[in-house]
């Protein structure tokens, strides 16, 4: 349950629980006591790099090592697809760019001024707005941090994973810890206040012990944003079959909710404070892109295999839609050079999807789902008339890991860490909430048609 729970969002491309589950043709239908929010003018970004020069063992993300040089060709299609969907959505202001993959460390830095300059071209991009680059933390992609400052970048997230050199081997990472820190360094240098250190737990061969000692040593180097991501042993993936085999072993779900535990407890007495299930902060420096996806807000998704969430306007149908972009890059690049954009995948969200995703994602966030941004998204239809009700979230706030008061609906300390758990019960509720107006709705545009048809019998001819 904490496994998937602490699936990070990396980029626009996951969704927990059944978003998205449904896809809808024609119109999308409306339900008495919801709607959809109103239409924003707003929107983030994030832009999809995927190549990567080797694969680490762990991973089995959207990524593609290159088998020619396609940096001019790439920089042509991420600006073209960027144009389009920025005209296709008519948002007038970006409110944060995130630059994903992959690794984007390995793009120019004048590909990513380029697809900055495109972006305040087409729509505003304030010189507040917060621009963030994932960085390998290579010495090649050290050596590039200030280009990538002036390029545009303000923000660096930087994937150290360990700081133990035996378990980046095991992870096939092509960095050492010494190459980590001195990232970790020069970003600091640059981007004080602005830097994100990603840490990997749920290692092979890892202890609770030993991953309390090197979190302790990453945070007296860390800036002010810390991500942990509990390791996923993933089909398909050398280190999969490691384990499969028996050549290596992992902790226990048990030993890794002790490992989650005492991080969160070493963070806190650091004074990083959790604001989301796997992200920590101090001096505020919280990550405002990854904010707007687990806010609902409009998303556009530019790069092969990126995911978007926005309104596309000027089509018959004014309704929030999931889009995918096509995952291999040399096709992808075709698809963008012909019709301008690579979508592959359009899924109409009918309420209830909207109202998974606003659940689903709001639920990370320490602070929950606040009762007027629930507003937004069903003005009738509020979490108690929902939820208050059911004797399932009665237990649940009995037990204390779930609480529903008049600031909205959100996990207590010990809930955050179960709410995998707890998501099933509370799409059933709110599924089986829509599915009962849908029925009254049905109920009285039946009665209304009987009473219209009488009406117009008992009429003298």
């Amino acid at each position: 349950m904490l496994k998937t729970c602490l699936t990070a969002v990396r980029g626009p491309a996951v969704c927990v629980g059944r978003c998205f589950s449904r896809e809808v043709s024609g119109a999308v239908s409306t339900l008495a006591g919801f709607s959809s929010p109103p239409l924003s003018t707003e929107a983030s970004l994030y832009v999809h790099w995927p190549y990567c020069l080797k694969r680490c063992f762990y991973c089995n993300f959207n990524k593609y090592i290159p088998r020619s040089d396609k940096q001019d060709v790439m920089l042509e299609c991420l600006q073209r697809e960027t144009e389009t969907l920025l005209k296709l959505s008519q948002v007038s202001r970006i409110t944060s760019v995130f630059f994903g993959g992959g690794t984007p460390s390995l793009a120019h830095p004048s590909t990513i001024a380029a697809v900055l300059e495109t972006v305040a071209r087409h729509a505003g991009l304030s010189e507040e707005a917060e621009v963030t680059l994932e960085v390998n933390p290579t010495p090649v992609g050290s050596s590039k941090l200030e280009d990538f400052l002036h390029a545009g970048v303000n923000r660096f997230s930087i994937g150290v994973q360990s700081l133990r050199d035996d378990d980046l081997k095991v992870l096939g990472r092509d960095h050492n810890s010494q190459h980590a820190l001195q990232t970790v360094a020069e970003a600091r240098r640059l981007c004080p206040g602005r830097v994100s250190v990603d840490v990997m737990f749920g290692r092979p061969g890892q202890s609770v012990a030993s991953w309390e000692l090197e979190l302790d040593e990453l945070l007296s180097v860390c800036d002010d944003h810390v991500s942990l991501y509990q390791l996923t042993l993933e089909r398909g993936t050398q280190l999969f079959r490691q384990v499969q085999k028996g050549q290596l072993s992992v902790p226990s779900d048990d030993i890794t909710a002790v490992m989650y535990e005492s991080a969160r407890r070493i963070l806190q007495k650091r004074g990083y404070l959790q604001y989301e299930v796997s992200n920590f902060a101090r001096n505020g420096a919280i990550s405002q892109h990854n904010m707007s996806y687990w806010k609902a807000s409009q998303y556009l998704g530019v790069g092969p295999g990126a995911h978007g969430r926005f309104v596309p306007h000027g089509e018959e149908d004014v309704c929030r839609e999931a889009r995918t972009q096509t995952l291999e890059p040399d096709v992808w690049l075709r698809e963008v050079q012909q019709r301008g954009h690579g979508t592959r995948r359009r899924i109409p969200l009918t309420h209830l999807g909207l109202l998974e995703e606003v659940l689903v994602m709001g639920l990370r966030l320490v602070d929950g789902i606040t009762h007027q941004h629930w507003q937004l998204f069903s003005p009738r239809a509020d979490l108690h008339q929902i939820l208050s009700s059911s004797s399932e979230v009665q237990d649940l706030q009995q037990t204390g890991v779930l609480i529903l008061d008049d600031r909205g609906l959100r996990c207590s300390w010990q809930g955050l860490a179960l709410l995998d758990s707890m998501l099933p019960t509370l799409l059933l509720l709110l599924e089986a909430y829509t599915q009962g107006l849908q029925e009254q709705q049905a109920r009285g545009a039946t009665i209304g048609d009987q009473r219209d048809g009488g009406q117009r019998v008992s009429k003298p001819g």
